[in-house]
């Protein structure tokens, strides 16, 4: 049983992309492993500094993984803000990395270089995140590609630290699965809330619809064949499709007997059923947000008591812990 740990920014309505690529993986660790999994609110805030919008994005984000299978009497369900300890530690981190680390982050560079204006928070955005994955010891840390660098970061500010101090955190692993590393979205960019380009989870038929037959294709007349890898449309399909009926649209691909008209129709009805059976509970959750609330209360507190005995080991060693206290 490894202990793995990841979380989701409640950085607006989380779409199908945000399914695949960590909700369902997370969802089905918690049937063999002690898993970690929350609500990074305050990594959000470096995007999102509007009060209001943050806190409903957080409960929507929690009632989304509640209705979709994640069991809060199965795992560490929290929200990031709710466990103080993750602050104290960001601050004890920072003053272990060097400037030099930081600055070489992808993920900082490639948000400045799209013009994005960047703030403190944008930039020791790594340290906050190692916090998160040190704080709770975590062993697996699953990751799309483009975050596999922050998890090396964790690991070195860690390395340096446990060389000062002895073997206080656990040297955490990314896991990346390939099958789902990137997922196009319906301009055929990876799907992304600031690209404007999602289809999300619980999205309403007609939206679904409208959404769905806006997908780019090529200009590929419907006879002739076509290149089913390259093809955002058939990436969304494969998702969704059992595996005979994917290995059949492929075939048809190939042999010019299907259009992509008749493809992204199938594919609404594909999605509507696979998230048909969760929208019940959705539903419920949304009609109760007390009850979502007193879930957080209790999984933070289950949470803090990890978070406590790494926090009293740090503050012991780094000399926090004085005589007399």
């Amino acid at each position: 049983m490894a202990r793995i740990l990841s979380g989701i920014q409640p950085s607006g309505t989380l779409h199908i992309a945000n399914y695949f690529a960590m909700m369902k993986r997370m969802i089905e660790y918690q049937n063999d492993n002690e898993l970690f999994c929350f609500i990074v609110n305050y990594h959000a805030m470096t995007s999102n500094q509007e009060g209001d919008r943050l806190r409903n994005y957080t409960l929507e984000a929690a009632m989304d993984f509640l209705a979709l299978g994640l069991d809060p009497d199965r795992a560490y369900f929290w929200v990031q803000s709710d466990v103080p300890e993750v602050t104290e530690l960001t601050w004890v981190l920072s003053c272990h990395t060097s400037l030099g680390l930081l600055e070489r982050s992808h993920s900082y560079k490639d948000k400045v270089a799209r013009g994005i204006v960047p703030n403190t928070g944008l930039f020791t955005y790594p340290v906050l995140m190692a916090a998160d994955i040190l704080l709770y010891q975590a062993e697996i840390v699953p990751v799309g590609r483009d975050q596999k660098q922050h998890v090396e970061i964790t690991r070195d500010i860690a390395i340096r630290f446990n060389n000062l101090y002895g073997d206080i955190f656990t040297l955490p692993e990314p896991r990346i699965s390939d099958d789902v590393a990137v997922i196009p979205g319906t301009d055929g960019q990876k799907m992304s809330k600031s690209y404007g380009n999602t289809i999300d989870i619980f999205e309403d038929e007609k939206s679904l619809k409208k959404k769905v037959m806006k997908i780019v294709t090529d200009s590929t007349p419907v006879e002739e064949p076509k290149n089913p890898e390259v093809c955002n449309l058939f990436a969304l399909y494969r998702l969704f499709a059992a595996p005979d009926a994917v290995e059949t649209m492929r075939v048809r691909y190939l042999n010019g007997s299907v259009g992509y008209g008749e493809v992204k129709k199938e594919l609404v009805g594909l999605i509507r059923d696979y998230f048909a059976p969760f929208r019940k509970k959705r539903e419920e959750l949304a009609g109760d947000p007390g009850e979502v609330i007193r879930i957080l209360a209790k999984g933070a507190e289950k949470t803090r008591a990890v978070a406590v005995t790494t926090m009293d080991r740090v503050k012991e060693v780094t000399g926090l812990k004085y005589a007399g206290k």
